[in-house]
């Protein structure tokens, strides 16, 4: 039986899901190689490639916990049939301890972003809307408690989805389930190369798609490869990864990209300013928390 969270740990799956890539429901009009040294295929390249994403996994949580300035981007699109989601997320991390700041900004629609930001040691976030969600409240900015209770990096909206996609790629590797590939590139880096599942994409909520999305992706779609590339540094931290796949079954044609790339570290003048008070709407409560983010969902998810 699964036991349900307490309210705190709620209201924080319930923010990783209102940010994550839901299909946008709007319809659309139809519209070379690196250089390196190969490492030993078979299974030496499987048991190499396994070691390394378990030390990237390791690596990722002791990295992006430090107090480092550290700078993100992440795009995600995502299409089925003639219906589109397409959008940039930016985390920021300055200070020690840190400040954290991320946009998620639609690339189909200016209008359509929704920026979080939480001070060091601040007891709230602040949600800052764009026009697209001008109905949740009445003040572009929103306050939102925050209780710091040593949840893992990946629970914070800049880190979920990279963290969910190099956690797919290593439980696809547990299960047999991808192709191996790596090699070592001349600075250094490594590359490795994987092959994963919609279907894992999918139980990993890399993409969180609608009910109504879900049910238009067959057995044979959720099959259907996409091919994962990961970059590594050559101390052994993360540089980039992407997640690539064309799959037609069933009729319809499904088009997965995900691309997370580490940028230069930024500054304090990366960091949003907070308005005045009264430029600011506060919730305070579980249940002005919930009803904020169940109408978010619905603007998020409509129209299917």
């Amino acid at each position: 039986m699964t036991q349900c969270p307490k309210p705190s740990r709620r209201r924080r799956l319930r923010t990783l899901a209102a940010l994550g890539v839901v299909l946008a429901l709007t319809t659309s009009c139809a519209g070379g190689g690196r250089s390196g040294t190969p490492i030993p295929d078979g299974d030496a390249a499987a048991e190499y490639v396994s070691a390394k994403f378990a030390a990237t996994l390791e690596h990722l949580d002791d990295d992006l916990a430090g107090n480092e300035p550290r700078q993100s981007t992440h795009r995600s699109y995502t299409r089925i049939g003639d219906k589109k989601a397409d959008a940039t997320i930016t985390a920021i991390q300055v200070g020690s301890p840190p400040s954290r700041f991320y946009k998620n900004h639609s690339n189909r629609d200016s209008a359509d972003y929704r920026d979080y930001y939480r001070p060091a040691g601040s007891d709230v976030e602040y949600a800052i809307l764009g026009p697209v969600y001008e109905s949740l409240a009445p003040t572009a900015w929103v306050s939102l408690p925050y209780e710091d209770v040593g949840y893992d990096v990946c629970f914070w909206g800049g880190y979920a989805i990279v963290c969910r996609m190099l956690s797919t790629v290593q439980s696809s590797l547990e299960n047999g389930h991808a192709a191996k590939q790596a090699k070592s590139l001349q600075d250094g880096s490594v590359e490795l190369t994987a092959e994963v599942t919609l279907r894992d994409i999918l139980e990993e909520r890399v993409v969180i798609l609608p009910e109504w999305a879900l049910q238009q992706i067959s057995e044979e779609a959720r099959d259907g490869i996409v091919e994962t590339r990961i970059a590594l540094d050559p101390q052994g931290g993360l540089k980039e990864i992407e997640m690539n796949g064309l799959i037609t079954a069933g009729g319809t044609e499904i088009e997965i990209k995900e691309h997370y790339q580490v940028l230069e570290p930024p500054t304090e003048e990366s960091l949003p300013k907070i308005p005045p008070p009264d430029q600011i709407t506060a919730l305070k409560t579980d249940a002005e928390v919930d009803e904020f983010y169940d109408r978010m969902s619905q603007i998020t998810s409509s129209g299917g």
